[in-house]
């Protein structure tokens, strides 16, 4: 295991800087809020209470653009938008807001449309908790035969919150559809019986909101020799867009660096899973300081967000945000397709309008930008890509290939389905071709049947 010396560049001595979190109950205090009417602060409240807020003093004074409310796209990503809301919901939060009713009576409002919002897509719940000894192992899940995902309990929040985030029903207090695991030695004991396995993610929330001597429990036991087949850790976090002094000026810092390094040491890939979502968040001095840190202790820093309306639906945002990355060392990863869930409705891209935006940001950078993979939809068959659009016999359909699948064999397949200028999930898409189903459809019923068999 390698000790990192004190003339490494991993070692620093920056002056820790304290995190300053607000939430819902702080709306009204927030300084910056102070030139908003009532009428705005209390829609915030409406829609805070239904979907999850918070936010810290590094976005406020760093991000978002005060002179630019509500357009700004940091502000839209981070504060809640009345949008968010169905109509008929919003004016019934609002209501319960404006009458200051008790904490009881607005969650049990906000319960009844958050159950609604398809709170767990893709078959998370369904399809992707793994086994041990014949029980479910919460706060993990294995939908790839490659990569299992672990959700460390202490982890489950986020320095601050992303209004799009397709896990937001970790934080709104539910604890049963919340993922949050306590234990490293379920997660060592499946890995070790898992042979296939050769990446562990680690996620959340995000796995960086906890102390490094917190994370460096789980990590650890990764490294046993016993392990060989495991080939990377990856974590996947927005800390270097929200709070990248975790990296330079928190009171760990070095020490975070420290285990990032004996992971490289290891023989095993060490991979950030970063989360940029605008350029804004890879602008600031701090923000470039982590992403070079990270890299002088031999992690590789991947970079993937969703293509998000009133954000990021832009081709020359994406293209200058790829060309950063790649300016600072970065690698650009994944471009999503938004999710089918949460506050969706408002976030949305058509699948026709994500492609354009992909191809045109494509065409203004060069090879080395280009790793980026998209637009992409994490759809409960596995990641599909929108490859193009074309006629095929006097069809007009789009492209779609398998980046990865629950069945292993439906990686790097094209399929068809009907072109459809609406349409923004996988379940909107019909088969092209006259076709009654996609050809996965019916191995995936089968899959289906044989979880349930499994959890009986």
């Amino acid at each position: 295991m390698a000790v990192v010396p004190i003339h490494s560049p991993i070692a620093h001595s920056a002056t820790p800087v304290k995190l300053k979190i607000y939430t819902r109950r702080d709306i009204d205090r927030i300084p910056e809020l102070q030139g908003l009417t009532h009428e705005q602060r209390h829609l915030m409240k409406a829609v805070s209470a239904v979907l999850p807020f918070r936010v810290n003093d590094y976005v406020l004074e760093n991000l978002i653009d005060w002179s630019n409310i509500p357009d700004d796209p940091m502000f839209q990503l981070t504060f809640p938008q009345p949008g968010m809301l169905q109509d008929g919901h919003l004016e019934r939060m609002l209501d319960l807001v404006k009458r200051n009713v008790s904490h009881g009576e607005i969650q049990a409002a906000a319960r009844e449309i958050q159950s609604g919002l398809n709170p767990h897509p893709a078959g998370q719940l369904e399809l992707n908790v793994p086994t041990l000894d014949a029980r479910p192992l919460e706060g993990m899940q294995h939908k790839y035969r490659e990569t299992v995902l672990f959700f460390p309990a202490a982890g489950q929040t986020c320095h601050a919150y992303c209004t799009y985030c397709f896990r937001w029903a970790q934080f709104v207090g539910i604890d049963e559809l919340r993922f949050a695991a306590r234990q490293a030695d379920a997660l060592f004991r499946y890995v070790q019986e898992h042979p296939e396995v050769r990446s562990v993610l680690f996620t959340g929330g995000d796995p960086l909101v906890m102390k490094t001597k917190v994370l460096r429990k789980y990590i650890e036991r990764l490294l046993d020799p016993s392990l060989e087949h495991l080939e990377s850790i990856r974590i996947g976090t927005k800390a270097p867009a929200y709070w990248p002094h975790r990296f330079v000026a928190d009171e760990d810092s070095d020490d975070l660096l420290r285990l990032f390094d004996e992971v490289v040491e290891s023989g095993r890939n060490l991979a950030l899973m970063a989360h940029f979502s605008h350029p804004r968040e890879l602008e600031t001095p701090v923000a470039r300081e982590a992403i070079r840190r990270v890299r002088s202790a031999g992690g590789v820093v991947r970079c993937q967000a969703p293509l998000i309306a009133h954000v990021n639906d832009s081709a020359d945002v994406w293209a200058e945000m790829w060309r950063s990355q790649v300016r600072l060392g970065a690698v650009p990863y994944y471009m999503f397709v938004e999710r089918d869930t949460g506050a969706r409705e408002y976030f949305a891209v058509s699948l026709a309008r994500a492609l354009d935006v992909f191809n045109g940001a494509y065409r203004q950078v060069s090879g080395l930008e280009r790793t980026v993979r998209g637009p992409s939809m994490s759809a409960t068959p596995g990641k599909v890509l929108v490859d193009g659009v074309a006629e095929v016999h006097g069809e007009k359909v789009f492209a779609l290939k398998f980046l990865q699948g629950r069945d292993p064999a439906w990686a790097g397949q094209v399929f068809f389905a009907r072109y459809d200028p609406h349409a923004s999930w996988l379940d909107h898409l019909k088969p092209a071709f006259g076709q009654d189903e996609f050809f996965f459809e019916e191995e995936l019923r089968a899959i289906r049947a044989r979880h349930r068999r499994q959890l009986d």
